[in-house]
């Protein structure tokens, strides 16, 4: 691609709807300082200095689609509780859609309370529920995910093991996507792994495909690689599968055809929130008909240049437009 194709690329961003379904979070952060031990137990005392909430999860996928001009809309399941409605504000404040979200009063609203002293995470408290969502939460997931599906690009599925996508009603919105030509992606977790069959594109990384296919030794090797993507397709029919292998870059395929992208070199700072940034760009990549290794180049871009960065942050549109011209242009 020269300039003005990637520039044209980017630019259609900006027009594409993307419909992110699956678990979204809240992710809490009590920070202060540490200068003692208590007496009461041998454990830190902090004194609080702040407090900070952020979208997590599918939530941190709806920023990035946000910060490369494109629309998201999450459909998720929430609760009614005092999170939720934390949950609800903190979109309003990043203007985001809430619309699509189901509130429930059996469910609680995923929350991931940090406790950080002298800028370490001392304690992490986790305020969820695990299980799946029950048929009249999936009922009414599903009216919202093909209420909003009449005017959307792409389809991205979430998955965090919290419930809120199950073997059931994950067939139900594939379908529902298939039926009306609208690609899917996947960005999956154990439990859920083998449920996403037919699919457009499945995002494992190293880790998830070796725990989902029951993989006992080391894909050290592109050949051990390529025949565990061969493997899973079997399983799934997707018609491509792009993973991630962490500092050796992607592997993409589609037909049997497999493009290795190696990793570019990076200072690396935090890998948190790197999936999600790749997820992000492959799917308005996807949602704009560009070849798989296209799709993978400019993907592992943006998973590298948010390693750059510390905490979980969105991958910035103009350093990913940036460095995708000058990959492609070198």
């Amino acid at each position: 691609m020269n300039s003005d194709q990637i520039q044209s690329l980017f630019k259609q961003f900006h027009n594409s709807r993307v419909l992110i379904v699956g678990d979204v979070m809240v992710d809490s952060y009590i920070i202060g300082k540490v200068d003692r031990v208590s007496p009461e137990a041998p454990v830190p005392v902090v004194d609080v200095t702040g407090f900070e909430n952020r979208l997590g999860g599918a939530g941190n996928v709806a920023l990035n689609i946000k910060s490369l001009g494109a629309t998201p809309i999450l459909c998720s399941v929430i609760g009614t509780d005092k999170e939720g409605i934390d949950l609800i504000n903190i979109m309003k404040d990043q203007g985001l859609s809430f619309k699509a979200l189901v509130q429930s009063d059996k469910r609680k609203t995923t929350t991931k309370t940090r406790v950080l002293g002298n800028k370490h995470q001392l304690l992490r408290i986790d305020h969820e529920i695990t299980s799946d969502i029950d048929v009249v939460d999936s009922y009414l997931l599903e009216q919202q995910f093909k209420e909003e599906l009449e005017n959307i690009d792409v389809v991205i599925f979430e998955d965090y093991n919290k419930g809120v996508l199950h073997a059931n009603n994950i067939e139900v919105l594939v379908n529902l996507c298939r039926e009306k030509g609208i690609p899917t992606i996947v960005d999956p977790k154990k439990s859920n792994f083998l449920a996403y069959k037919n699919v457009t594109l499945f995002k494992p990384n190293l880790k998830e495909i070796k725990e989902g296919l029951k993989i006992d030794y080391d894909l050290d090797t592109r050949e051990l690689v390529e025949k565990a993507i061969v493997d899973l397709k079997k399983k799934l029919n997707n018609v491509m599968t792009l993973v991630t292998l962490s500092e050796r870059g992607v592997v993409i395929e589609e037909h049997g055809d497999f493009t290795h992208i190696p990793a570019h070199f990076r200072n690396i700072a935090d890998v948190s929130g790197a999936g999600d940034s790749v997820v992000s760009v492959a799917a308005l990549c996807l949602a704009a008909k560009l070849k798989p290794a296209v799709i993978a180049e400019i993907s592992n871009l943006a998973g590298g240049l948010v390693c750059e960065k510390t905490g979980v942050v969105p991958v910035d549109y103009k350093l990913l437009l940036e460095e995708t011209k000058r990959v492609f242009q070198s």
